[in-house]
């Protein structure tokens, strides 16, 4: 999806959001140079021709390897004059499949946007380029003395102009590439160790906790505000709605339904709103972060009510219980919750999410599932795992419930098959 903050938002004092026609004419009027992340051009993108390189290839890889930034098409790079191009020859599946054939590491989250006047007079085409965490890029193509021979280079934005980077810039660009990922597993292991510092210690007796961690890939943009109290609210319900109209089973009750007894007051946290059950010692437990840098928290108690008075007794001894129903609910909310807390601050970025199923201590846990008729009953040749594995799941703030489902789906399928069992949503 488009960044919601760029060159041209911090130029005309924009608050973040979507680029317009007029704000991209405005700039050009303006006479706003070329940088590091702007580069205007004439005319639209051409295909190689005599072994050349791939320029858009070429550009696009530029500003993913440095800091994003935009590639404006219809104005002219010196002067600034928006000329306009033909919206009719804007072919975005083309230019992707030219940066796919040319540009490794695969760049996914290129938007192409045609922006046109209201009287249809004038049109730009915008390509939004974000900074990648993948990066250094290279672009493929052929050598310039031996048509045969393919070749490598490494391009970044030096100012107005590419450059290539040299051996010691492309060495320090992977290892920032690692330090980048083990920074980012890093706060969410720290996360996830605050969430069970949070609920653990507080549970009415020994559980099985389903724990999810959402953070956003890239920072928000650095004018969004922090989220207001009153809105959190609104969001847990926003996104427990599209959470219930994902499940084929309307019975199934998620953890955010669960914490409307507490979404009228909001506990403030470290830069976060908190939203707990847990001190009500009643009901299942529930514990919720909304943080103001866009990640999100979820926790809910697996093995409350896991166990109803239809449930042969002996079959509780073999292990906490984990109620595989609820657990896909957690999925579902998780991923909504994480989804419209983006989409309110105007993330930009895909949202990452680790879960897991815990206990305070190891100890076997037992997946109890509704059979024929209602009746609770642990499947026959269930495994019983001490610990769980932590899953990963993608969401972006674009993806409509159809998407999110399918994400949901993923992640709770890799938690059930952990248990060797196969369970739907």
């Amino acid at each position: 999806m488009a960044r919601s903050w760029t060159r041209l938002h911090e130029h005309l004092g924009a608050p973040p959001g979507p680029l317009s026609f007029d704000m991209v004419k405005k700039a050009a009027e303006t006479n706003v140079a070329e940088s590091d992340d702007l580069d205007w051009k004439e005319k639209l993108p051409q295909p190689p021709r005599d072994g050349a390189w791939n320029e858009l290839a070429k550009d696009v890889a530029a500003m993913a390897n440095t800091r994003g930034g935009l590639l404006v098409y219809g104005v002219t790079d010196k002067t600034t004059i928006p000329v306009g191009i033909n919206p009719g020859e804007v072919n975005p599946q083309q230019y992707a499949q030219w940066i796919r054939n040319h540009v490794q590491p695969y760049l996914p989250d290129l938007t192409f946007t045609t922006l046109t006047s209201p009287d249809g007079a004038l049109s730009f085409l915008v390509i939004d380029i974000p900074a990648s965490p993948m990066a250094p890029h290279h672009v493929y193509g052929t050598a310039a003395k031996d048509k045969d021979q393919q070749a490598a280079v490494v391009p970044f934005r030096d100012g107005d102009h590419t450059a290539w980077m040299a051996e010691h810039q492309i060495e320090r660009a992977y290892r920032d590439r690692f330090t980048r990922t083990r920074n980012a597993q890093d706060d969410t292991d720290r996360l996830l160790a605050h969430t069970l510092d949070s609920v653990l210690p507080e549970q009415a007796e020994p559980s099985a906790w389903f724990v999810a961690v959402a953070r956003p890939e890239r920072p928000l943009p650095r004018t969004a505000p922090p989220l207001a109290r009153e809105k959190a609210p609104d969001l847990c319900e926003t996104a427990c709605a599209h959470s219930q109209r994902m499940t084929r089973n309307h019975q199934t009750v998620g953890p955010l339904t669960g914490l409307r007894v507490v979404l009228s007051n909001p506990r403030p946290g470290l830069r976060r709103w908190v939203f707990s059950t847990l001190p009500l010692r009643m009901g299942r437990e529930i514990y919720t972060e909304l943080h103001h840098d866009g990640s999100t928290i979820l926790a809910a108690n697996l093995s409350w009510k896991a166990r109803r008075g239809d449930f042969p007794a002996e079959l509780e001894a073999t292990g906490v219980l984990v109620d595989v129903e609820v657990a896909g609910a957690c999925c579902r909310d998780a991923l909504a919750l994480a989804r419209e807390l983006a989409r309110h601050l105007g993330a930009d970025s895909s949202i990452h999410m680790t879960t897991a199923i815990v206990t305070a201590e190891p100890a076997p846990m037992s997946p109890v599932i509704n059979e024929y008729g209602g009746f609770r009953a642990i499947p026959d040749q269930a495994r019983r795992p001490r610990r769980i594995q932590p899953v990963t799941a993608l969401v972006s703030p674009a993806d409509e419930d159809d998407l999110l489902r399918e994400s949901a789906q993923e992640a709770f399928t890799d938690l059930m098959h952990q248990f060797g069992i196969t369970a739907y949503l």
